[in-house]
């Protein structure tokens, strides 16, 4: 899953390459603004079949939160 949600965040964010680490957030990442978060939260749903709620999206802290909530939504 980790594979596909940084396939994901190099769609949204047109980024070549991403080094994977959960405790990435916006800030250290260029162009993560409030309009390619929504892209991101968006992909994400598509690439994986779910739905992600607002209140989902207010508990997130990084991505290492995101891919445990897609996870979380897959398994459960």
């Amino acid at each position: 899953m980790q594979e596909r949600l940084i396939k994901v965040m190099k769609t949204t964010f047109v980024m070549d390459e991403i080094k994977w680490n959960p405790a990435l957030t916006a800030e250290d990442v260029d162009g993560w603004d409030s309009i390619t978060h929504l892209d991101l939260i968006v992909n994400t749903e598509e690439e994986f079949k779910i739905e992600i709620s607002g209140f989902d999206v207010m508990g997130l802290q990084n991505i290492g939160d995101l891919l445990s909530l897609v996870e979380r939504k897959i398994e459960g």
